[in-house]
Formats: structure tokens, C-alpha cells, sequence
């Protein structure tokens, strides 16, 4: 690569980075794994960097590359890592806020959802990317996000008319 594209490479990484870590996070869960899934996501952005720079749309495949490596991701640790039982001795330092446990319940009704629809829910309404959009960030087709994004809602609907915030955050902890 150029240094020109090379340095055009690193200036829309960095300025990239942190709405890509948001939503990463918004998609796994976990600031760490969501800081790696980013690297690996800008990784794929740098090996086809002088094609995007051509045709545009650099963010737009950034964010495709996160969901990508969010959904593989998942994909693999599902089949190979099995969740800790948290030491319920030690006590918690999370604020007690409403809007904490708003947040916290939240995530934990995100956590709850397959990562396809996850993914499709964090496009849609956190990136505000519409139908065709989003279709384009997964690589599916419209109808396919439609359905994803319907069977998603309904389903963080009827844990959030199911179970209190309180409840969610617990079963989260616990790795329900």
C-alpha cells in the first residue's frame, strides 16, 4: 500500500474506532472483546483499503466486518467456552441507579438474543441504519432483516413485560 492510502487508512481507523468499539459492545457485551473484534474488523478494512477507497463506502464495510466478526465470533466461543459461576460473596460495585439498572437489563436482554438478531436490533436502532442498510452490513437480504429484527423485538418484549429489570440483571450475573 501507498503511504497515501496508508495514512488515509490510519486516519479513518482512528475516527472510526470508537463508534465501531460501541458497537461491537452493543453487540457482545464486553468492552474487551468488543475492543478485539474491532481490531480484527479494521484488519479486514486494511487489506481491502485501496479497493475501498475507490468505490467508498469505507464505514459502511467497517461495520459489516464487526458484525461479521462478532457473529463468527459467537459462533465459535458457543461450541467451546462455558460460563463461570460468579462469586455471589464478593459484593458489587455497580451503581444502583435507575439508569444503571436500565442499562444493565438492557444488555442482558440483548445478551439473551441469537447473535444474528442481535446484530440486526444494534444496526437498526442503536447504529440507525435502515432496512437496506442493515441488509447490506450482514450480507442478507431485506427480508431476512425484517424478520430477524420482528422476532427480536418480540422477543425482548416479552422478557421485559416477563421479568423485572432486577431479575434480568441477576440472571445475567449468574450467566442465564
Amino acid at each position: 500500500m501507498n503511504p497515501d492510502a496508508e495514512q488515509a487508512f490510519t486516519e479513518f481507523a482512528v475516527a472510526a474506532r470508537t463508534r465501531l468499539r460501541r458497537t461491537a459492545y452493543l453487540m457482545c457485551g464486553d468492552w474487551d472483546r468488543a475492543r478485539d473484534h474491532v481490531q480484527e474488523a479494521l484488519v479486514r478494512v486494511y487489506v481491502r483499503w485501496p479497493k475501498l477507497q475507490k468505490q467508498g463506502g469505507e464505514l459502511a464495510y467497517a461495520r459489516r466486518a464487526v458484525a461479521s466478526v462478532v457473529i463468527d465470533e459467537a459462533r465459535r466461543r458457543s461450541s467451546r467456552e462455558f460460563p463461570a459461576d460468579p462469586d455471589l460473596a464478593q459484593p458489587t460495585t455497580e451503581d444502583v441507579a435507575a439508569a444503571v439498572t436500565d442499562r444493565a437489563a438492557l444488555m442482558a436482554a440483548l445478551a439473551g438474543l441469537p447473535p444474528r438478531q442481535r446484530a440486526c436490533v444494534v444496526l437498526r436502532f442503536f447504529e440507525e441504519l435502515d432496512v437496506r442498510e442493515t441488509a447490506a452490513a450482514l450480507g442478507c437480504s431485506e427480508g431476512t432483516v425484517k424478520s430477524q429484527t420482528s422476532r427480536a423485538l418480540a422477543s425482548l418484549r416479552s422478557v421485559f413485560e416477563s421479568a423485572s429489570r432486577d431479575e434480568l440483571v441477576v440472571n445475567v450475573m449468574r450467566g442465564q
